[in-house]
């Protein structure tokens, strides 16, 4: 039951979003960029008893997924603008999230060996 509850809630924020961006598209991307899924997964979490140091790494692993998420939109924007097929786009982003994440760990492993 309780897992239904989070699909519908989840579910009902999506649309939401979703209409308010057809009537407004350029806040409905504000909005659609606020943390609403994280928060949401927080709260979540939060609410089926999951630790404060669950929360925690849950979050820092948001703020590592972020640049790469955030290089995947620039990725679909400009595939888009450029009248690539939408799920095109989305497939060309997605490749560039992987290799982001992937670019993104080499970096912190090669630091890690300058810094120790």
């Amino acid at each position: 039951m309780f897992v239904a509850m989070k699909i519908i809630a989840s579910a009902i924020v999506i649309g939401v979003v979703t209409e308010f961006s057809r009537r407004f598209p350029s806040y409905g991307g504000v909005v659609a960029a606020l943390p609403l899924v994280s928060l949401l997964s927080i709260i979540w979490l939060y609410v089926q008893g999951e630790q404060t140091a669950t929360l925690s790494k849950f979050t820092l692993g948001v703020l590592w997924g972020f640049p790469a998420t955030a290089f995947l939109l620039i990725i679909v924007y400009i595939a888009l603008q450029n009248s690539v097929h939408l799920f095109l786009s989305i497939a060309l982003g997605g490749c560039g999230w992987l290799l982001f994440l992937f670019i993104q760990d080499l970096v912190l492993d090669y630091m890690r060996g300058i810094l120790n």
